[in-house]
Parts: structure tokens; sequence; C-alpha cells
């Protein structure tokens, strides 16, 4: 089966820093403050990487390739629900909107986490309220990705985090979206 690269090597990188940082951030946020501190700002810094590379990376990493309108997100999504959705070899509508979900809520994450280790917000328990809550977010977020990724693994009859370690895909077909 012919075989085509999608993501690149930084895309892949910072797609697993990304996991594992805010693994250890959500583990480490009640007992290790200076560990959840760090894994915050390793997120938040992959974060910064990753705008600069949605905007002057490959194809395939670029937002203007991936993000879509609600509209066409919504298309997508009807299509998905009656089983008419088509393969996307890049991300597809929804996996595009479930990226920026992503990024923002774990911009806010980052932010109202800084924000509590400063001056004028440090015990500030609505910062904290709003942190806690982004972190809940960003949990429902992420298992709704996962369930994503395995939907459309197997609708697609393509493991789709085997293709997040390896950069390559199935080729394109007549019928899919490159």
């Amino acid at each position: 089966m012919a075989t085509t690269r999608v993501w690149d090597v930084f895309v892949r990188v910072f797609h697993w820093s990304l996991a594992a940082s805010f693994v250890v951030a959500w583990l480490s946020g009640d007992g290790w403050k200076s560990l959840h501190l760090w894994a915050g700002y390793a997120v938040a810094a992959l974060i910064a990487l990753r705008l600069v590379w949605g905007i002057v990376g490959p194809d395939h990493a670029r937002f203007s390739r991936f993000v879509k309108s609600p509209l066409v997100v919504a298309g997508y999504l009807k299509d998905l629900v009656t089983g008419r959705e088509v393969r996307h070899l890049g991300h597809n509508p929804a996996g595009g909107a479930m990226i920026i979900a992503l990024l923002v809520t774990l911009l806010g994450l980052c932010l109202s986490g800084w924000l509590m280790t400063t001056d004028a917000y440090w015990g500030s328990e609505l910062v904290e309220a709003i942190h806690e809550t982004l972190a809940n977010v960003a949990l429902v977020l992420v298992g709704l990705h996962v369930a994503g990724v395995l939907w459309t693994s197997f609708r697609h009859r393509e493991n789709l985090v085997r293709a997040m370690v390896t950069g390559r895909k199935r080729a394109a077909g007549p019928h899919d979206v490159d």
C-alpha cells in the first residue's frame, strides 16, 4: 500500500511533547508545585512554537490548511453522523476545530496558572477556579480528541496513532481530500 508523508517531525514531536507535558502538569497539580509549574511552562513554550509553525511550517502543518469555518465543520460533523464523511489526508475539519479548541484552552490554562504566581493574583480564588475549570475542559477535549482519533481510525481503516508517530498515512485515493 502506497503511503505519503503528512506530518513533519516538528508536528509529531510537538504533539507527543504537549501530551506528555499536559499529563505531567495534571498529575503534579496537587502535590509537586515546581514540577507542575515547569510542565505548564513547557506547554506554553510548545504552543508558542506551534503557533509559529502553523504559519511558516510545511503544508499540512499550516493552520490555513486545516482550520475551516464553523459551517464547514458542522457540515463535516453532519456527514460523520450519517456515515458519509470523506477521508482527509491531513486533519479533517472536526480535527482542525479540535486543535484550535485545545490550543485556546491550554493557552488559557497556562495564562491562568501563570497569573496565580504573580503578586496581583496570588491567592485569587477566581483565577484558581478559572484554572481548575480550564483543566477540566482540557480533559474533556482530550477525551473527545482521543475518541475522534479512534473513531476515524476505525471508519477509514487507518491507524492514526501510528501515523502521528511515523508521519506517514495511506496515500490519497480518488475520493479522499488531500
